[in-house]
């Protein structure tokens, strides 16, 4: 799918990756992940190219150091990537940080997600744990209390809402979340809240231009329009 899309990226587009792209992240100072190693070097070759590549980490995929950054040539972004393109103001996010919380478990869980991004908590981590002890410490928890990547319709709501107040309250013309693993795109007066669905076992995903944004899905070797 990104080779397909790779002429508009290297002609003055831009990748925007919006988290969780890992299960795990966990960088170590001379240790990284070897997952997606083509994914990389992928992004590594654009990079080189002089492509533009943002990579907004999610909940599942924040300890990052600066393998991406020095020697993939990718700007990671922590919290929310803002920019204008084609005369519309973006504001693009992983969106976990940014769902109102509607249970108790829902507010513990918005608690906790500074703690569990912060540095000090990763180093602490790291210091714990090997290598190999750390990442299978992660993939078992994600077993044990993770979605398998069902959709959560109660949190991807609370994003719908949180994106249209940000769009009331802000001058951006749309905003982007994704976290919830659900598609929409949805417009109003006040601009259109955008999230790309879940790549993984849905194949969605999104394109801004200058027609504005457009919710597309990878399908026998195509990328076709998502009908919702």
């Amino acid at each position: 799918m990104l080779r397909a899309h790779e002429p508009q990226v290297l002609d003055g587009g831009t990748l925007v990756l919006m988290g969780d792209v890992y299960e795990q992240f966990i960088e170590y100072r001379h240790l990284v992940p070897r997952a997606a190693p083509r994914l990389v070097g992928l992004l590594a070759e654009w990079c080189d190219r002089g492509a533009e590549v943002v990579y907004v980490v999610g909940n599942h995929d924040p300890w990052h150091l600066d393998f991406f950054g020095r020697d993939v040539g990718v700007q990671v972004v922590t919290k929310a990537w803002e920019t204008r393109r084609d005369g519309r103001a973006l504001y693009i996010a992983h969106g976990d940080l940014h769902a109102p919380p509607r249970s108790p478990a829902g507010r513990l869980s918005l608690r906790l997600q500074p703690l569990l991004r912060a540095r000090p908590t990763a180093r602490l981590y790291r210091m714990g744990l090997p290598g190999d002890s750390a990442v299978a410490f992660a993939r078992w928890t994600a077993r044990r209390f993770g979605t398998d990547g069902a959709t959560n319709h109660v949190l991807a709501d609370s994003l719908a809402d949180a994106a249209r107040q940000r769009l009331a309250r802000t001058d951006a013309d749309v905003v982007a979340f994704g976290h919830s693993h659900r598609a929409e795109l949805d417009a109003s007066a006040d601009g259109a809240y955008l999230n790309p669905g879940y790549w993984f076992g849905e194949r969605t995903f999104a394109v801004i231009d200058a027609d504005g944004p457009a919710l597309r899905r990878w399908h026998d070797g195509a990328s076709v329009p998502l009908p919702l």
